[in-house]
C-alpha cells in the first residue's frame, strides 16, 4: 500500500497489489479506549482543529469502544477515505480476548485503486462540518 494525495480529499491509500474479495487489507490501528475516554479525546481534539480526529467507534460485547487512530505512525489503515461505495469493509478480529478492526475487501480490488470504505456517519453535525460525507 501507498500513500498519495488525492485532489479534494488530502492522503489516502493506494493498493500496490491487487486484492480479493475477503482479503485482509489492513488494521485499523491506534489506541483501544472506553466510551468515555474517547469522548473525552474528541473533546480535546476539538480545541485544536489542525490535530484531526481518526475515531472508530464500535460494539464489542454489549460495549461500546474506541479506536484512536489520530496519533501520527506508519500505520496506514487511518489514512483510508471514505466512500459509501467503498472497497472495503470493516471487520472485528478477536485476538487475545480484544477486539481488533480490520479492513477487509469488499469486492476485487485492482492495483494502483485507491482503498476506500464507507465512516458509516451520517449525523447532521457531522454531515455540516464534512460534507464529503454524502459521498
Amino acid at each position: 500500500m501507498q500513500v498519495s494525495v488525492i485532489d479534494g480529499k488530502g492522503r489516502g491509500v493506494m493498493a500496490t497489489k491487487p486484492f480479493q474479495r475477503g482479503d485482509f487489507v489492513v488494521e485499523y490501528h491506534g489506541d483501544l479506549i472506553e466510551f468515555a475516554d474517547a469522548k473525552n479525546r474528541e473533546a480535546e481534539y476539538a480545541r485544536d482543529p489542525s490535530t484531526g480526529c481518526y475515531m472508530y467507534y464500535f460494539q464489542y460485547l454489549s460495549k461500546t469502544y474506541c479506536v484512536d487512530a489520530t496519533k501520527e505512525t506508519t500505520r496506514l489503515g487511518r489514512l483510508i477515505n471514505h466512500s459509501k461505495n467503498g472497497n472495503c469493509q470493516t471487520k472485528l478480529h478477536h485476538v487475545d480476548g480484544k477486539p481488533h478492526l480490520v479492513l477487509v475487501a469488499s469486492r476485487d480490488i485492482a492495483e494502483g485503486e485507491e482503498l476506500l470504505y464507507d465512516y458509516g456517519d451520517r449525523s447532521k453535525t457531522s454531515i455540516a462540518a464534512h460534507p464529503w460525507l454524502k459521498q
